[in-house]
């Protein structure tokens, strides 16, 4: 079967994840990916050898003191177009040349999905982000936020129109309300399922905008010793702050100090909010503003007592956290997951239904 598989390049979970599911299809399939942004190098390092990793213009989004800067986002990506989307034009028409794809597969990646449905091919989407608009939230977790749902829920139901089938990744299972739709466990890199949790006292930090200056005191006012990732990208060595330890990003480094960490306090992303909980490391989670999916998927951590969330971290709010870890562990004890299975197994279902002409399974 050939297979054309598209994967937005914001947000390196979007990679991570797809890097997993690749390297499964490449062993029995056929395939040709197409890859914006930094996934792009990600995908190209890490992917198994034989697979063709082709780059494209994607859109990206501007952050900046843990907000989302919507008009900074929109300047960037109109000056980013004007080379990229002739780019991407050539892209199509060389995939279309050479490969001729069966199905498509998109991972939130509209190029892809554009190509199906120019070429009448079946799209089969995989992502957390149709948990948004394909399930039912109550309405205590969208108190306050309602306007932001409503907003991200159009712009989610946009994205990937009329697919297949829907396969969704998460940690928590609302009920579905549309069809050709099934949710699975999130699906994690061979490191974290390699990964055992051995319960430390440091609290792992990660934290995408180095310009947040408050940070550092309100870690250092906890007296936890505290290992900080991204915050200082300028260092190549540890860097010692009386109880912070800043660390240049290693990816073995810091799935190590996850695994031992007491707890996490970084934004509400899903990868890093997944692999936390696999790991059932409690997590206090900030999610970026404007981004409602970060502020649900906190919602939901906090909701089945695996951590806290906050709009903005206070002294207050991380003390409240520190002291309320045990509590958070006993809830994450029995957490059991097989999403990578879980998932492969229904996609693989999924993928000769399509290529068959036959109902989806879900």
């Amino acid at each position: 079967m050939k297979i054309l598989y598209g994967v937005v390049g914001e947000g390196m979970g979007h990679a991570m994840r797809s890097r997993v599911v690749l390297d499964a299809l490449s062993a029995q399939h056929d395939l040709q990916v197409v890859v914006s942004g930094r996934a792009h190098a990600y995908l190209s390092q890490r992917a198994s050898e034989h697979l063709t990793v082709n780059r494209i213009w994607g859109c990206t989004l501007v952050y900046e003191d843990n907000e989302l800067r919507k008009w900074r986002t929109v300047v960037q990506n109109v000056k980013g177009a004007l080379t990229g989307l002739p780019k991407n034009a050539r892209t199509y028409f060389e995939v279309t040349e050479r490969f001729a794809p069966d199905v498509v597969i998109s991972d939130f990646e509209s190029w892809s999905y554009l190509f199906g449905q120019r070429h009448d091919l079946p799209v089969i989407s995989i992502d957390n982000m149709q948990i948004i608009n394909r399930c039912t939230h109550d309405p205590d977790l969208l108190a306050g936020v309602e306007g932001d749902f409503r907003l991200t829920n159009a712009v989610v139901k946009g994205k990937i129109p009329g697919a297949f089938h829907y396969h969704i990744t998460t940690f928590f299972y609302p009920p579905l309300r549309k069809p050709h739709t099934s949710l699975h466990p999130p699906i994690l890199r061979p490191e974290i399922l390699a990964a055992q949790p051995e319960p430390g006292s440091h609290l792992l930090v990660y934290q995408t905008s180095t310009s947040n200056s408050a940070l550092p005191e309100i870690l250092k006012r906890s007296g936890r010793a505290c290992r900080i990732y991204g915050l200082r990208r300028d260092i190549t060595e540890d860097v010692a702050d009386g109880n912070l330890l800043y660390r240049p990003f290693s990816e073995a480094g810091f799935i190590d100090d996850l695994r031992t960490a007491a707890g996490v306090v970084a934004s509400a992303g899903f990868t890093l909010m997944g692999e936390a909980v696999y790991l059932r490391r409690p997590m206090l989670a900030v999610p970026i503003k404007g981004q409602f999916e970060q502020m649900l998927n906190g919602r939901y951590l906090e909701k089945l007592g695996y951590g806290l969330t906050a709009d903005e971290l206070s002294e207050e709010r991380l003390g409240q956290f520190i002291e309320r870890i045990p509590n958070f562990e006993r809830s994450l004890a029995d957490y059991k997951q097989d999403g990578n299975r879980h998932l492969l197994a229904a996609l693989e279902q999924t993928l000769n239904a399509a290529v068959a002409g036959k109902p989806s399974p879900g």
